[in-house]
């Protein structure tokens, strides 16, 4: 396990952030996750970065959903005002110890801090945009996410380090390989217009006019796999059934049906927590409205986790994201918020301008 941290520690460092000497590196994390911490920040030093470590407990947003008054759910911390808004770096590990802390909070109360800390969230994603700040989201196998993933922590360490290539003696190369495979799609996307997804569970029509697809190859995410951009806000019409559940407020939704008309969400249900579902599309106006529209390409994630961190890269997989966009996607839907929900596509279709560009699962370009 070491080894394969070592490894994992050095593809986000030198490949996914690319940290130059003298670049400030914010590491945040969960306590779970010290021994990955404590491999990136020998690797940002290795680097001739300048590291520092923002531990953040699961039990501290815990206390202060539950017991802040308003001044205290409204109050952002200096130091994170300072890390969001100056550091070059940010490489955030995800290592909770029980991904259900926040599942008898109020949700109202969760959106009350959401929305004290949307200033924040906007300048990061304009930071992000303008190629000012750079980042990373990764993740230190838990029992917590093992469990949510019906495997032993055993196989999902496995599971992990498999899906971001981390048993191959170069992952970054292999990464680059991964990478130049979709910029084919990408720029086969390149000036396209109207898009339709079609399948069992869908029925959705969009156009992508004027945006910019990304291509999602472990640069912000790791394991990464996709491509993806920010549909037109009003054009959205039809209606998907996600086949994943959704991890909302610390509650599991499932069965979440939308309908959309005008690009805006106008009919919402649920088959399990719907009242999460629906404080959520409160949260503010651009909640109700998609900020990404992304495909799965990452063969190596075979099963669902309950991780969107990897759910959303399941190859033969299609994504909305209810509420923010990406700006450099050219998307303008602004939010709080950024839920990505998950649907199965291998046995659906997707075709651009009267094109195919994906059947089955996989793309036929």
């Amino acid at each position: 396990m070491d080894a394969y941290l070592t490894r994992l520690a050095d593809v986000i460092v030198r490949y996914s952030t690319e940290v130059q000497p003298g670049e400030w590196v914010v590491l945040r994390g969960e306590p779970e996750g010290e021994p990955l911490l404590k491999a990136l920040y020998a690797a940002v030093l290795a680097a001739g970065g300048q590291p520092s470590l923002h531990l953040n407990p699961g039990w501290a947003n815990y206390l202060l959903l539950a017991r802040g008054n308003d001044a205290q759910l409204e109050f952002i911390p200096p130091l994170q005002e300072v890390a969001q808004t100056r550091a070059d770096v940010i490489i955030n590990v995800l290592a909770e110890r029980n991904t259900r802390l926040l599942s008898n909070i109020p949700p109202d109360r969760q959106q009350h801090r959401e929305q004290a800390t949307r200033p924040l969230f906007e300048r990061f994603m304009e930071r992000s945009a303008s190629g000012a700040l750079k980042w990373c989201v990764t993740l230190f196998p838990t029992n917590a996410y093992a469990q949510d993933a019906d495997m032993s922590l055993d196989e999902y360490e496995s599971f992990v380090y498999r899906a971001g290539l981390l048993d191959d003696p170069d992952p970054a190369a292999r990464w680059q390989e991964i990478s130049a495979r979709q910029q084919r799609l990408v720029e086969w996307l390149k000036g396209c217009d109207q898009v339709g997804i079609r399948g069992a569970d869908t029925d959705l029509r969009l156009s992508i006019k004027g945006r910019t697809f990304i291509n999602a190859s472990g640069k912000r995410n790791f394991p990464d796999g996709e491509i993806f951009t920010g549909p037109v806000e009003q054009s959205v019409e039809g209606w998907v059934r996600f086949t994943y559940p959704a991890l909302i407020s610390g509650r599991e939704v499932t069965g979440i049906e939308l309908f959309f008309e005008d690009g805006r969400v106008v009919k919402a249900s649920a088959t399990k927590n719907e009242s999460a579902l629906l404080s959520l599309l409160e949260t503010d106006p651009g909640a109700r409205h998609v900020g990404e529209l992304g495909i799965g390409t990452n063969p190596g994630i075979t099963g669902f986790t309950r991780n969107t961190l990897f759910d959303e890269k399941i190859q033969g997989t299609f994504h909305l994201a209810l509420g923010a966009s990406y700006l450099d996607t050219g998307g303008q839907n602004v939010s709080a918020i950024h839920e990505d929900l998950v649907c199965d596509l291998h046995d659906g279709e997707i075709i651009v301008d009267g094109d195919l560009l994906y059947q089955n699962g996989d793309f036929v370009v």
